[in-house]
């Protein structure tokens, strides 16, 4: 919010100053409740455990060479929100960019095949290898997962078992995502799924990152290819 204030509007404003003054109109998030939006799909070891090659470095200078994904329920329906989709997004750590998504009521192997084929077909040449980072989920030891990697020429990489700060970045991004889109109750499916992919739309193209120098992923990753052209 304070990049935004700054960068969009020009407003000469501390982070402190909009957080009072958010707390003071009620602007902040209170809905979501992290304890009651967890999924596990590990379920032993299944199929084949590949290294974990990213080892927590989840810096990269250039585009497609690191990629991470993951798989995180989110709730809706009736008091007891005991209806709930799934989200399978593939993302570019060079800049934090959606390069596809999916979201669906079963989480099967299928269900994550989808974005991991889309992101890859749509992949520019580069002259390095892109790595795939993934928890030990049941989908990603399996065959077909690991044979579209191989088709693809890229490399697997996973966390340890019941580490999650080895995949940090994409449990950042669910957070982040969860905060923002779980602060408003969801009666149905189609409420819900709709809210999440404008959410993804926002975040790709106009969310501004510090860390980006004020530009939205998209905008900052059509800037350095500018200056590399």
């Amino acid at each position: 919010m304070t990049d935004e204030l700054r960068t969009r509007y020009g407003f000469n404003i501390s982070h402190k100053r909009v957080l009072r003054i958010m707390r003071e109109q009620n602007w902040t998030c209170h809905a979501f409740n992290r304890q009651n939006r967890k999924y596990n799909s590990y379920k032993g070891t299944v199929g084949a455990i590949a290294p974990n090659r990213l080892n927590r470095r989840f810096k990269t200078d250039h585009p497609y060479q690191k990629l991470v994904t993951d798989i995180s329920e989110f709730r809706y329906g009736g008091i007891g929100q005991n209806e709930r989709v799934y989200l399978e997004p593939v993302l570019d750590l060079f800049n934090g960019e959606f390069l596809a998504f999916n979201i669906s009521e079963h989480p099967t192997v299928d269900f994550a095949l989808k974005p991991l084929r889309d992101a890859l077909e749509d992949l520019p040449k580069r002259k390095y290898r892109t790595t795939i980072h993934t928890d030990q989920g049941f989908q990603y030891q399996h065959r077909h997962w690991k044979n579209v990697l191989k088709e693809h020429r890229i490399f697997q990489s996973m966390s340890r078992k019941a580490t999650c700060l080895d995949n940090a970045a994409m449990e950042s991004f669910f957070h982040i995502m969860k905060v923002e889109v779980m602060d408003e109750h969801f009666d149905t499916k189609e409420q819900l799924i709709q809210a999440m992919t404008e959410w993804i739309d926002f975040y790709n193209y106009r969310r501004i990152k510090t860390k980006l120098g004020g530009k939205s992923p998209v905008k900052y990753r059509e800037l350095t290819a500018q200056k590399a052209a």
